[in-house]
């Protein structure tokens, strides 16, 4: 989507991925298949471009140290190495003070029984890296064996946080350019299922102040890191009304996907607007969305009767080019354009004759 983006405004896309057949890389000029730690294929790639972007965190810090030799990358490794590890994110929200859910670090079976003394229970152990969707996580309530747990867990370190009731769970996605200039895109509501997101609502159904209050909070956020790109904060917002920081994602995000379809510009143009030293985009809401995760599920028996999407006048259809449907693997998106209750009575039906 990001190299889609950048082919309509006349710019040559490169993408380096280890697997063949990317998404990316099937709309792209050249596409590069080597492993993150081949230091002699990222220098080449990076020498063949004039500026570098990712679109994911799990990209070893290495690989971004390699090519910031020798071109620009947006946003910079240091904010990548803060937002892939939640230990150095949870600390950057702490030391910035922004808002976050009471948390500890913990390297062992002791660390963690002092932690869930300090914390309490309910909470939530998350492994420092390689989490999302869900992954990585254990939720900790009632009588439970510590040392049980730490077994169970198997990562050499975690991040305990203490369990938030909320409300409702939000994002703002943000844009800023090299010249420190923000923009941010209508806030989203974002419904989960199984830990992978469903549905996003926009405009979300929150409060105006709560709308306002996140977008601040995220171009504070993308000015402490120095973000030049698009960057995601996804939020708690808890049942008495405050915002709680969740998670950070410096790229386009799942939750930013209606923008494509409902605003003036979308966060993938916005992303490539900042890194290429653009003015930025407007990312005003044309007209009321709902968008909804297509996850391999849906293609248990074959290929999904697009049709049934596409007689629905207002459905706008994505799908990503993923050679392999898998149970929970985002496979596309739809985006159907309508006041919210009518969107996702229509999205109900959607469900209904596929599946889903």
């Amino acid at each position: 989507m990001f190299g889609i983006a950048a082919r309509r405004m006349g710019y040559f896309v490169h993408a380096f991925e280890p697997q063949p057949d990317s998404p990316a890389g099937q709309i792209s000029d050249v596409e590069v298949n080597a492993s993150f730690d081949d230091a002699k294929a990222l220098e080449e790639f990076a020498r063949g471009v004039d500026v570098l972007s990712f679109e994911f965190e799990n990209i070893p810090r290495s690989a971004i140290t390699e090519v910031e030799r020798v071109r620009p990358v947006r946003p910079k490794g240091g904010v990548l190495h803060i937002c892939q590890n939640r230990e150095r994110e949870k600390k950057f929200l702490r030391e910035g003070n922004f808002p976050h859910a009471p948390f500890a670090v913990v390297g062992s079976e002791a660390e963690l029984a002092v932690a869930l003394e300090r914390i309490g229970m309910p909470s939530v152990l998350k492994t420092a890296d390689f989490g999302y969707d869900g992954k990585g996580q254990i939720k900790l309530s009632g009588d439970l064996s510590v040392a049980e747990v730490w077994e169970k867990f198997g990562a050499p370190r975690g991040v305990l946080e203490q369990w938030i009731p909320f409300a409702a769970e939000v994002s703002a996605v943000v844009a800023r350019g090299a010249d420190g200039a923000t923009e941010v895109f209508p806030v989203s509501e974002n419904i989960h299922r199984n830990h992978i997101l469903d549905l996003s609502i926009v405009p979300a159904r929150i409060a105006p102040e709560v709308r306002e209050a996140s977008g601040v909070i995220a171009c504070d956020i993308a000015k402490a890191l120095d973000v030049v790109g698009v960057l995601a904060v996804e939020f708690f917002l808890t049942e008495e009304g405050n915002l709680l920081v969740n998670e950070l994602a410096p790229r386009p995000h799942n939750s930013g996907h209606f923008s494509i379809d409902a605003c003036v510009t979308s966060q993938f143009e916005q992303q490539l607007r900042a890194v290429c030293g653009l003015p930025l985009g407007s990312p005003e809401l044309l007209t009321p969305v709902v968008m909804w995760n297509l996850l391999g599920d849906l293609w248990r028996d074959g290929e999904p009767k697009w049709e049934i999407v596409l007689a629905e006048p207002r459905a706008k259809l994505h799908l990503y080019g993923k050679s392999q449907a898998r149970p929970g693997r985002k496979m596309g998106h739809v985006c159907v354009l309508a006041e919210t209750e009518e969107a996702l009575s229509i999205i109900a039906k959607f469900k209904e004759k596929l599946g889903g």
